[in-house]
């Protein structure tokens, strides 16, 4: 490969944005001591340890195995210890085992990390295969899902423990005098429209997962969005009418699973006598009044929760389709914003999870704000949320676009093995990186999933 002015630049590039998001997931982890990283606290989640040790054995395993010559992986074992889910790699331990891993030790996993990034960095100082920097962008993009996950298992976990501690000490707590506007309607009646994207295969500028391609025409009716995400307060209502109580809500099998899990509102809410709701909600800084956050977007709701509130107001979960027509339709002006504002852009704010009650000039709720909760809707006209604050459950089960093709070999098992009985989720959450998400970004959870900052946005159908 000839070394040009554009190669170089490209590699530099690169490995400014490796080191940027493998020190804002040592960043995430600052305010946690390594008994709390041991912690796996429900099937779903991972002990924070594992998920340091895992993103590295990515790089190793895609990366440096295959176009470093001469690489010497740091451990032996470790090539099948932190595999996740790549049956064609080899054999993994089970999942629910990741907790017993007290060996090795934390500071053999930040070796791991610091041997990984050695290699990575003095990899980079030369011209890369094509290939190479399409895995090293898809490793990057890998980490990113796996910081929202740190966030979201820790939270997770400190919930369990019977002290209830936070993530992050807040000395003071006041309530927000935000008040959410009263939920208005845009209208769309778009036809035939394009959903998706479809990448140049020879390009390494442009990332999106294989899960968003291709684009492809999608006939949609006219419908209507709610114009921002339904709060606490309106969710405490369906509970306070016997939302729980009403079959006729709920699909067959998430009233099943709800009694089954014994469900009577959103994972985090304890009734509280204390509080003139009646309630408290745990967050990331410890618990609080759910009068304080009665404004912001009820989250970590299951998609049956979500269908039958939907269901209980009068109207629907949108479809994917109709959640990406409208992001992309309405919010184009978000990029031109995020261009325009560096705050946004600059991962990690040095500040940010520090000081969580500071919050920069963004355009959306994202893990950069620092607030590591949704934050209410403001007085302004329009679609509102569409980015960060809580993942939007849509009615869409999780499939290939027409035409997908994964990508070649292990890595094809990153997306396509799982299109079945899941449930697509759009937008981002408070906890996901701000580089990371796009209108075309296709995330995705079982049904009964509610460990996630999910919530909802409601949908209805337009008129001709």
């Amino acid at each position: 490969m000839r070394l040009t002015a554009e190669v170089t630049t490209a590699a530099t590039s690169l490995l400014a944005r490796y080191k940027t998001v493998r020190q804002a997931t040592r960043q995430l982890c600052s305010p946690l001591s390594p008994e709390d990283m041991m912690v796996q606290s429900c099937p779903e989640a991972s002990p924070v340890k594992w998920h340091l040790a895992h993103t590295s054995w990515f790089f190793e395993t895609f990366v440096l195995r295959e176009f470093a010559a001469g690489y010497q992986p740091f451990h032996p074992e470790f090539h099948w210890l932190f595999n996740s889910y790549y049956n064609s790699l080899g054999e993994m331990p089970e999942k629910k085992l990741r907790a017993s891993f007290s060996r090795p030790p934390l500071d053999a996993i930040l070796a791991y990390r610091a041997h990984v990034d050695a290699a990575m960095s003095a990899r980079m100082q030369h011209p890369l295969e094509d290939e190479a920097a399409r895995r090293i962008a898809l490793g990057l993009e890998h980490e990113q899902q796996h910081q929202e996950l740190i966030a979201t298992d820790i939270k997770h976990a400190l919930f369990t423990n019977p002290l209830h501690p936070p993530y992050l000490e807040v000395t003071t707590q006041q309530k927000s005098e935000t008040i959410a506007p009263p939920m208005d309607w845009v209208d769309f009646a778009p036809g035939l429209t394009e959903i998706g994207l479809t990448l140049d295969p020879a390009s390494t500028d442009t990332f999106a997962f294989d899960n968003e391609t291709p684009r492809h025409p999608v006939y949609l009716a006219p419908y209507r969005l709610a114009t921002r995400l339904v709060t606490c307060a309106e969710y405490l209502a369906f509970i306070e009418q016997n939302g729980y109580h009403r079959p006729e809500l709920w699909l067959a099998e998430g009233w099943t699973t709800m009694r089954a899990e014994g469900w009577q509102a959103p994972l985090y809410w304890r009734r509280d006598n204390t509080t003139n709701s009646g309630w408290s909600i745990y967050t990331m800084n410890g618990f609080r009044s759910l009068d304080d956050l009665s404004e912001t977007p009820v989250c970590h709701l299951s998609f049956f929760e979500a269908d039958a509130y939907a269901r209980w107001a009068g109207q629907r979960l949108p479809t994917e389709f109709e959640w990406e027509h409208a992001a992309t339709s309405q919010l184009g002006l978000l990029r031109k914003e995020v261009d325009s504002r560096p705050a946004l852009l600059t991962y990690p704010n040095p500040d940010s999870l520090a000081r969580p009650g500071v919050l920069p000039a963004t355009t959306a709720n994202l893990l950069e704000t620092g607030r590591l909760h949704p934050a209410a809707a403001t007085a302004l006209s329009g679609l509102q949320q569409m980015f960060g604050d809580v993942w939007e459950w849509t009615a869409s089960g999780y499939t290939g676009y027409p035409g997908y093709k994964p990508l070649p070999g292990a890595l094809g098992e990153y997306n396509g093995k799982f299109m079945s009985s899941q449930v697509v989720l759009r937008g981002g959450s408070c906890v996901t990186p701000a580089t990371h998400i796009r209108a075309t970004y296709r995330n995705f959870f079982g049904p009964a999933t509610r460990w996630q900052f999910s919530g909802l946005r409601l949908a209805e159908d337009g008129s001709n």
